[in-house]
């Protein structure tokens, strides 16, 4: 791996790099003068000397010292960034009701043990590996060659994430611009993209419709025909065999959101850093004001409270804790390649540990908290429908965002204004989510192939404009079937499958011990025992775990009464598996490219690159069972 380390006066040592052996003494904390450190291959290259692999410490000609990575503005900017991005549309239309379904309470007991014994450390070792190697989620493995797979599975996931992600916003940009009105399009009839059978909920009966019907499963009213007929146009598709043109005002939504992002990312984080303190902050301020209002009205509390009702028994369903482990993943956002990312345009001493439990504290904080605003806003719905909570609080997906809290703003006083606010939380929510997404494709590939990074502003277009065509089928008036598909497979099993192979790569192969030096470079102390267990042991545990969940668990697509045709679940297989494919593939590229006998064929392959003179050697680190069986 390609480590660019920076050493300041009163930093906690002055250590060499790996190349030097770990159980040398450390030398105490003293004034230094500042000097860039490039390993490769066993060389380590300063700003007036090379060292010698042998540790000799040798001097020998002068080399020329490269330009620093770019750093972010501000430690605040990063922050942000990380916030921003792991705190999404999800956090507001998914944890809500998963709690609320599980349990209430009794569902924050296994979120919370997930969270502390996977959540946490994941989260804590993708910021220190992108700090510490100062690499994207690629070249990151040359700690570990032949896993340099695993970092283009997580870029193509993240790739294949932005064509459908970047259409949600699409969406919410398209009701924030129809909430410029004096009266809401969604809150009557008569519209020209209304049924016959549109229906004003305050005259309906739910009581006299019978076969089970429910308030957010019936779609005659007309916030749910706005949606699904005056937005996506979907009464016009047969299913996804029939998708039909791109919708033109949802393009220019699109074309907008494509152009915020590129103007966002195109300089690089010190633009980005800039941005994400609207986009990370606004919503909590918005978050907040529609918590005042939603508790204000009548029947709030009574959602509130079916939110927080607490149900043990809950807790003896499997379903529960699988609920749990996969929302406190994918709440996170580990293994996007995002996190390694942005941390890798800190500086070298940055307290990524602290970071690490701040930012992921404030993601679970803020799912819990959106909770108060949703479900004082359900419980005021079921309360003036004269209707239970569950018969409104039954969606964890856009209907909740797009459909129920959009009718229930349009009751309210100054609903255009609500409206308004609202949407733009939401527009915010998702532009910082997917500038993350978008940072990690790039940062990923332009630092493996130096002409991309030379070529930063073109290179951001091109992506941005590949992710605009490949969007431009998800708003067509079928398209919300393919976001479906792409929601399902694109960043589901293949996901988790990516994220055990880095925990595993991480842990085993580069080591623990190793990984908690590296650590101890950066911030002057070891990480605990307790870390150190959960990255070797813990942490991969419940990745398998999760694995296996979400593909016994997996049922054939549907959307609403649509079910998928058996060709569209095998699609959405191929598309899972077209980037899960490329660890093994990489594998097999690197063991077939590099020279040598069998064994040292593979000692090349899982040792890092700066130790290959270890390698030509025959001292091979990875074939000693103390490798194997240390943990620090």
């Amino acid at each position: 791996m390609l480590n660019t380390k920076m050493f300041k006066k009163g930093q906690s040592d002055h250590k060499l790099s790996s190349v030097v052996p770990i159980k040398e003494t450390v030398p105490e904390k003293k004034d230094v003068e500042l000097i860039l450190v490039k390993e490769q291959n066993g060389v380590q290259y300063t700003n007036n000397t090379i060292i010698a692999p042998d540790n000799s410490l040798k001097y020998e000609a002068p080399v020329q010292e490269e330009q620093e990575r770019e750093h972010w503005g501000k430690k605040i900017d990063f922050l942000l960034s990380v916030v921003g991005f792991s705190v999404d549309l999800a956090n507001v239309w998914r944890f809500p009701y998963l709690c609320y379904k599980n349990g209430g309470g009794a569902f924050l007991i296994p979120y919370t043990l997930f969270l502390i014994i996977a959540g946490m450390p994941l989260f804590y070792m993708e910021l220190a590996l992108g700090q510490y190697n100062r690499e994207g989620a690629a070249t990151v493995w040359k700690i570990c060659p032949c896993f340099k797979g695993v970092g283009y599975t997580v870029i193509l996931i993240a790739l294949y994430v932005g064509f459908y992600y970047n259409v949600i916003i699409a969406w919410s940009l398209y009701y924030l611009v129809s909430s410029f009105t004096y009266e809401l399009p969604w809150t009557r009839c008569g519209n020209e993209w209304n049924t016959p059978n549109c229906t004003d909920p305050n005259h309906l009966n739910f009581s006299l419709l019978g076969n089970g019907t429910i308030y957010a499963k019936y779609k005659l009213t007309p916030a749910a025909e706005f949606y699904e007929r005056g937005v996506l146009h979907l009464h016009q598709s047969t299913g996804i065999h029939d998708l039909g043109q791109p919708r033109w005002q949802l393009s220019i939504c699109l074309f907008a959101v494509l152009i915020v992002l590129f103007f966002s990312l195109w300089k690089g984080v010190k633009t980005s850093g800039k941005v994400v303190w609207i986009t990370a902050t606004l919503p909590y301020v918005v978050l907040f004001v529609l918590l005042i209002r939603g508790i204000t009205l009548p029947g709030s509390f009574r959602g509130i409270s079916s939110y927080l009702h607490i149900d043990f028994k809950k807790l003896q369903e499997y379903t529960v804790w699988i609920d749990a482990a996969t929302q406190i993943f994918y709440s996170l956002g580990a293994g996007f390649g995002v996190l390694i990312a942005f941390a890798s345009y800190n500086k070298f001493d940055n307290n990524c540990y602290r970071d690490a439990l701040l930012t992921s504290t404030v993601n679970c904080v803020t799912s819990f908290i959106s909770g108060f605003a949703i479900f004082s806003i359900l419980g005021y719905m079921a309360q003036k429908h004269n209707m239970r909570i569950e018969d409104v609080a039954t969606d964890a997906g856009p209907g909740l965002v797009f459909i129920i809290y959009p009718e229930a703003i349009s009751t309210l006083q100054g609903s255009t204004v609500w409206a308004v606010i609202f949407f733009i939380m939401l527009i915010t929510l998702g532009i910082d989510s997917a500038m993350g997404g978008m940072e990690a494709v790039i940062t990923g590939l332009a630092d493996d192939f130096a002409i991309l990074k030379k070529h930063r502003k073109l290179f951001t277009f091109l992506v941005a404009v590949i992710t605009f065509l490949f969007a431009l089928l998800c708003i067509t008036n079928g398209g919300i079937y393919v976001v479906t598909l792409l929601d399902t497979f694109a960043a589901g099993t293949s996901i988790l499958f990516a994220v055990l192979i880095e925990a595993v790569g991480v842990s085993w192969f580069y080591g623990v011990d190793r990984f908690s030096d590296d650590i101890y470079r950066m911030l002057g102390f070891k990480p605990g025992l307790y870390w150190r267990l959960c990255w070797k042991f813990v942490s991969p545990a419940f990745l398998l775990f999760v694995v296996i969940a979400s593909i016994a668990n997996y049922n054939p697509l549907r959307y609403d009464t649509y079910h998928f045709p058996p060709w569209a679940n095998r699609t959405g297989w191929i598309i899972a598996m077209s980037s899960m494919i490329l660890v093994p593939l990489y594998f097999i590229y690197k063991f077939m490219t590099v020279k040598g006998s069998f064994k040292e064929r593979l000692a090349y392959c899982i040792t890092p690159e700066n130790e290959y003179h270890l390698v030509a050697q025959g001292d091979i680190r990875q074939f000693k069972r103390q490798h194997w069986l240390t943990i620090g």
